[in-house]
């Protein structure tokens, strides 16, 4: 099989692989609404959820390998042609690991804190718990996954869209689609801020949105790569 379709199987297998998972969560995990609930709520919702949440939250983290593999040879195939494009890939290869470290704290972090909080019977120790788990998440979600991984995704997207215009690899409005995912998900960066400075405006859809379409950008790349390949 050539290069450019293997690229774009990636592609689209990753993007629809992110997405179960993401909705499974939604569904049984009221996700990411659930965040913006108090940590000992989250806790309790977490520990009741069981081992089927940790395997669904590891789904989660793991399944987005293939759009890492991607990232590396879209960017092999492309970084002769377009001067940027190494710079491109070790920013999504970045943004990918950091939001996959962000995702396996749900696997071995919060597991830990939710059995914590949920048998202790010591208000102290109920109470560290919740102070560990926002320390963690803060870190963890916040940081890594979503300001790092996000931001660089988005870098990633923008960077990308640019080349196939520049190099005329797929239609323009390819390229345009990419334009637009990132103008909406960059303003999911403003609710980061709004949780170290309160009344920070934010738009609570703009990370939902802005996800949404970059998969679906993805999903399009991948289509467009399996029937027009690379020249």
């Amino acid at each position: 099989m050539r290069t450019e379709k293997i690229i774009g199987l990636l592609f689209i297998v990753g993007a629809i692989a992110v997405f179960v998972p993401y909705t499974i969560l939604s569904v049984i995990f009221d996700y990411p609404g659930i965040l913006r609930e108090d940590a000992g709520t989250i806790l309790t919702r977490f520990w009741e959820g069981g081992a089927r949440l940790i395997w669904v939250w590891w789904a989660f983290a793991i399944l987005g390998l293939p759009l890492l593999a991607a990232y590396v040879l879209l960017g092999q195939r492309l970084e002769g042609k377009v001067s940027y494009v190494r710079w491109a890939t070790t920013l999504g290869v970045i943004s990918g690991i950091a939001q996959i470290i962000g995702l396996l704290r749900w696997v071995f972090v919060v597991p830990v804190l939710a059995n914590t909080y949920v048998a202790s019977a010591d208000s102290a120790t109920r109470e560290a718990s919740k102070v560990v788990f926002l320390a963690i998440h803060q870190f963890g979600g916040v940081l890594l996954g979503e300001h790092i991984g996000q931001l660089f995704t988005i870098a990633w997207m923008v960077m990308m869209a640019t080349a196939f215009r520049q190099i005329r690899l797929l239609p323009p409005w390819v390229s345009w689609f990419g334009y637009a995912a990132g103008a909406f998900y960059l303003p999911a960066q403003a609710e980061l801020f709004a949780t170290v400075m309160p009344g920070f405006p934010a738009w609570d859809w703009a990370g939902l949105i802005g996800s949404t379409l970059w998969l679906i950008w993805l999903v399009i790349v991948g289509v467009k790569m399996l029937k027009t390949g690379i020249g």
